[in-house]
């Protein structure tokens, strides 16, 4: 007999099905029990009116894998509307024991970092299995769009000789006897395929060696990255974006029963997104909390969220643009603004109140990158190869990237990234 999905049992009433799946719950009552069959897409209701049957499963810690031969049978109070009676079970492999956090419950019973120390088990629970599909969904909605605009998927090294952030923050990997870094981002290569494809994208881990403790950074993290030729300027990746987020949000539309699970809903993506030049937000937000920003060059996290209440307040929108930071606190990449060099043709997007994307039009000419690697006394050697993309010419063009983790944990209102990371590493965390 195929095997038959907990998902698939709808149109399949009358007729006998093989389920295949873990042990989530069994309830015994007086004169019939309920086993709860889990598998990798739902939850079946299977009914077992014998009592040796019943006592048997009983004698099963949870988890054990099962086979579980039955008819199917419409019943509008069993999850999807139907459950399995007559059944016979087979067990294909007995849990050693219990496991460590209930994953019958609605929402697990542990605090976070239990949840993180037995992954392998605890990721099994469905209300963290759902924050994970929403997060495959991400991916599918980024990849859709950038191919529908003719942008090529690549693959590029994540051990590097030069960091393109600069030297600090990497970690440092002995390379035969050589000094390498772990990637920080897939920026230089990317680039360099901007003058062999015009349009790319790629999906891939990210590492920085930052020694933060918080809520919203990793040291290693999955980025969604894309880079594009023949730019007007920041402009022309602004208006991309705009449209992949659009993709992301409907693609996570289409996982309903996730969002219903996590009792979410997908966000909705203007058809123009709002915008505020780096000076006017931070003008606004000195004035609305009271504080002397006047010197500052970037924007704290309360300055982000109150930013994002701002736009939903003022133009109904979960999404902000912030354009134009300052150009010290750019990588040395970043093509400043013809008007005003000391701001840059950049931008932040704010994801209801938080960091979500960082991009910007780069600079394209071989002189510009020698004098602005000299600016910031960064050694051009690192970078020769990087450099020969633009000695032999590279038009205007201009990306993005972005962090997957935190794309999923402001759809489902997270607290804490490691939330919505399967295997997170952190300054403390290296197992398991």
């Amino acid at each position: 007999m195929e095997r038959t999905w907990t998902t698939e049992l709808g149109p399949l009433c009358g007729r006998r099905v093989l389920l295949k799946g873990w042990l989530h719950r069994l309830r015994r009552l007086s004169s019939v029990s309920f086993l709860l069959l889990r598998d990798g897409r739902g939850v079946a209701q299977v009914v077992v009116h014998d009592p040796a049957l019943a006592r048997w499963v009983a004698g099963l810690a949870h988890e054990s894998v099962l086979e579980v031969e039955g008819t199917a049978v419409a019943e509008p109070q069993a999850p999807g509307g139907v459950e399995v009676r007559d059944p016979r079970v087979r067990v294909v492999a007995a849990a050693a024991a219990a496991p460590p956090v209930e994953l019958l419950r609605p929402l697990p019973r542990a605090q976070l970092p239990t949840l993180l120390d037995h992954a392998a088990v605890t990721l099994r629970h469905p209300r963290r299995r759902a924050c994970f599909r929403l997060a495959a969904a991400a991916v599918r909605g980024f990849r859709d769009v950038l191919r529908s605009r003719g942008f090529i998927e690549i693959q590029t090294p994540k051990i590097v000789a030069a960091a393109p952030e600069g030297g600090a923050n990497v970690f440092a990997v002995d390379y035969f006897g050589r000094r390498a870094h772990l990637a920080q981002s897939p920026q230089l290569y990317k680039q360099a395929m901007v003058g062999v494809f015009e349009r790319v994208f790629e999906v891939g881990p990210a590492f920085r060696a930052e020694p933060h403790d918080t809520p919203r950074h990793l040291n290693e993290y999955v980025s969604l990255d894309a880079e594009m030729g023949f730019v007007r300027d920041h402009g022309t990746v602004m208006d991309l974006l705009r449209d992949v987020l659009a993709g992301m949000a409907e693609a996570a539309g289409e996982e309903r029963d996730s969002l219903e699970l996590l009792g979410v809903a997908a966000p909705e993506v203007p058809g123009r997104v709002p915008s505020l030049h780096f000076t006017e937000a931070r003008s606004m937000v000195a004035t609305a909390l009271s504080e002397d920003l006047d010197r500052e060059l970037d924007l704290a996290p309360a300055h982000e969220s109150w930013l994002g209440d701002w736009a939903l307040r003022e133009h109904g929108s979960e999404l902000l643009f912030v354009t134009g930071y300052p150009m010290a606190r750019r990588p040395f990449y970043t093509h400043p603004d013809p008007r005003a060099t000391e701001w840059s043709n950049s931008f932040d997007l704010l994801f209801r109140g938080r960091e979500l994307v960082t991009g910007g039009q780069r600079l394209h000419r071989y002189e510009d990158y020698v004098a602005a690697l000299a600016a910031r006394g960064l050694d051009p050697e690192p970078f020769h190869g990087y450099l020969e993309a633009f000695r032999y010419g590279m038009p205007p063009h201009g990306g993005f990237g972005m962090g997957l983790a935190r794309w999923v944990a402001g759809l489902v209102g997270a607290a804490n990234i490691r939330e919505v990371v399967l295997f997170p590493r952190d300054v403390a965390r290296l197992t398991p």
